[in-house]
């Protein structure tokens, strides 16, 4: 195979899977890891790709910007409500306590939930804070700050400062995108700063994203990927990424 056409390969396959590491680059095309490297150099110049840690992701999958809430919700909806059924089999026992993240997954988790359960509920969701308050249940701990239109979620100094004295079981973190080499992030610095407080207060994290998440990475890290205990998704995360975070430690669910 030509360089030309190498690249061209390179280029499709970075753009049909989300993301590609160098690795696999190198053992699919038979090249050493330093020609796979000057490939995507080349990629990244004409502007094909862009270059992350440890691999390449398409042009567009870096973002500073994100689609409002009713827009996210249409979103691969059969795909997020396999997922929230899931992941309230992550539940803790009852009396325990639980963070729901602000997000589409996440909310989407709240009808699934089991009445005959008692615990505590924390969320900077106003959404999903008036569902719980209507389920006499749980006990709501709504955090309290400003609430960002978009996605409909509280951020700022009071929401910080509850959740630095909170230890809970369980959260249920979403998540705009999520790498190897920049872990979860999001394009809002207030927003990531709620999210990393509420990875920091919890026992065990569970993110719920789908997969169109995987590989992809936006302005602001909020956690790293040792931070995570379970990852649920769908079936068609790629058998790379999958085996990218087991080796991080992290159980993966295909929902």
């Amino acid at each position: 195979m030509y360089a030309e056409e190498r690249q061209q390969a390179i280029g499709t396959m970075v753009s049909q899977r989300g993301r590609m590491s160098v690795a696999a680059l190198s053992e699919t095309f038979g090249v050493t890891t330093e020609t796979v490297r000057r490939d995507l150099a080349f990629l990244e110049r004409i502007g094909q790709i862009r270059r992350v840690h440890g691999g390449a992701v398409p042009t567009g999958s870096l973002h500073v910007t994100e689609p409002g809430m009713a827009e996210r919700d249409q979103t691969r909806a059969q795909q997020k409500d396999r997922i929230a059924r899931c992941a309230v089999t992550y539940l803790p026992p009852t009396g325990g306590s639980v963070i729901f993240d602000a997000g589409t997954t996440t909310g989407r988790m709240i009808p699934e939930l089991p009445t005959e359960n008692d615990f505590t509920a924390v969320t900077n969701s106003v959404p999903i804070g008036a569902r719980l308050a209507s389920m006499n249940s749980f006990s709501l701990i709504l955090l309290g700050g400003r609430v960002r239109g978009v996605t409909q979620a509280v951020v700022g100094e009071d929401a910080l400062r509850l959740l630095s004295t909170l230890r809970v079981d369980v959260a249920f973190i979403g998540t705009n995108a999520i790498s190897v080499g920049h872990g979860l992030s999001t394009p809002d610095s207030e927003e990531a700063a709620v999210k990393r407080a509420m990875v920091k207060a919890a026992n065990h994290v569970v993110v719920v994203a789908d997969s169109t998440k995987v590989g992809r990475e936006h302005l602001i890290s909020f956690a790293p990927l040792d931070s995570i205990d379970v990852l649920i998704t769908d079936e068609e995360i790629s058998p790379t990424d999958t085996s990218e975070f087991h080796d991080h430690g992290i159980e993966v669910v295909i929902a």
